[in-house]
């Protein structure tokens, strides 16, 4: 039995790696463990640890001996330090880490220092921010890895890795998204007491701008105070600079009907992205899952800017934040609503295990090689030459 660990640092995380835990969790050559911590553990973001617990794995291990501040190094450095004892214990085969946060991070870092070997899940993909830092330095350090598509694996290839080890699988939450396991939009609404017509608002920190963050809130909050339909706020992630969102949301909240949440189930947040009129902010929801359903996204300032074509996802309007514009693009909302594939089909999870029993098989070296291409080894092969000869 080949003993695999998933880190879960935040609620989005949670959501993608789900539906592959479940898989895992049912096949008998794999035994899941499930390493939570980071923004899990928060009060003030609704200590969402406590779904994964109700979703009734095996062995699940909450990090309550960590220390969290608002600084993103001192985070990683404990989140080190607390997983490398942990998986001093249970000396797993695998770690499994997904997208770009800290936590993965930590959990790839620890992984490589150990020996043990790393499996990426959505790496490839570009977006513009410090994210994107994290993301490329977690696939350097990778074994496996899975992508969304075919734009991230070739990315892959030109930082060097090994196309045998890459797999496209698509975004994994897909397959809940497009399940029959999804609360119905009558229990979703009711339970929350939101109107038929509403619209999402997610905003998160983009740390390389900080010090312009209290201007761009100022700017979207007079957008939407200028339009009077009824909003859910989801509150951001814990990055740097949150505290003056959160401020702001909290400050909006209180002049307007809305609803204002740390964070919903999962299940229950894709039924309201699936019948919101449209979504508004700069999370990855707003690129990933809103064309699945095909709602309109009206994509705030840079966190998201290389993160897609305009000419494959026509379901985004993206604009500065600025209040005129964030205005213009409310109003022409309605002719945004196009559905696309480009993040898979629903069978992730699926793909994910054939091709994780095609690694346990291949029981590759965990010594990584860079791979270079046939431009790169030309070049390589010139200098040789000209230095040699």
């Amino acid at each position: 039995m080949n003993k695999i660990v998933f880190i879960s640092g935040t609620r989005a995380d949670y959501g993608k790696i789900k539906p592959l835990m479940q898989k895992l969790e049912a096949d008998d050559c794999f035994e899941l463990h499930i390493y939570v911590t980071g923004m899990h553990l928060l009060k003030e973001y609704g200590e969402t640890y406590k779904e994964i617990l109700n979703d009734g794995y095996q062995n699940v291990f909450i990090e309550n001996g960590i220390s969290l501040c608002s600084q993103m190094d001192v985070n990683l450095a404990n989140t080190i330090l607390c997983f490398s004892r942990y998986i001093q214990d249970i000396k797993p085969d695998y770690i499994a880490v997904h997208g770009d946060r800290i936590d993965a991070l930590a959990g790839a870092i620890v992984g490589m220092l150990n020996n043990i070997r790393v499996v990426h899940i959505e790496g490839g993909e570009v977006t513009g921010t410090v994210d994107d830092s994290i993301r490329h330095a977690i696939t350097k350090i990778s074994h496996v890895h899975f992508t969304a598509n075919e734009e991230s694996k070739a990315r892959l290839i030109q930082l060097g890795e090994n196309e045998e080890h890459i797999y496209i699988i698509g975004s994994p939450d897909i397959d809940i998204m497009l399940s029959d396991s999804l609360p119905t939009k009558e229990e979703v609404l009711g339970k929350y007491n939101i109107p038929e017509d509403y619209a999402i608002f997610m905003y998160h920190p983009v740390v390389t701008e900080v010090d312009q963050i209290e201007g761009y809130m100022e700017e979207i909050g007079k957008a939407i105070e200028e339009d009077d339909r009824f909003y859910v706020f989801v509150y951001p992630n814990n990055d740097l600079g949150s505290d003056i969102i959160i401020k702001k949301i909290d400050e909006i909240c209180k002049n307007r009907p809305c609803y204002l949440t740390k964070s919903f189930p999962f299940e229950e947040f894709l039924t309201l992205l699936k019948n919101c009129q449209f979504m508004m902010g700069n999370s990855s929801a707003g690129i990933r899952e809103s064309c699945i359903y095909g709602i309109p996204t009206i994509n705030i300032g840079s966190r998201q800017n290389q993160r897609f074509n305009p000419l494959i996802l026509k379901n985004i309007i993206s604009v500065p934040e600025d209040a005129a514009c964030i205005q213009q693009a409310i109003s022409e909302y309605r002719n945004y609503r196009f559905k696309s594939n480009y993040f898979g089909d629903g069978d992730s999870a699926e793909l994910f295990m054939k091709a994780m029993h095609k690694e346990i098989e291949s029981n590759a070296a965990i010594q990584k090689v860079f791979i270079d291409d046939e431009e790169t080894v030309g070049k390589i092969s010139n200098f040789i030459n000209e230095v040699c000869f």
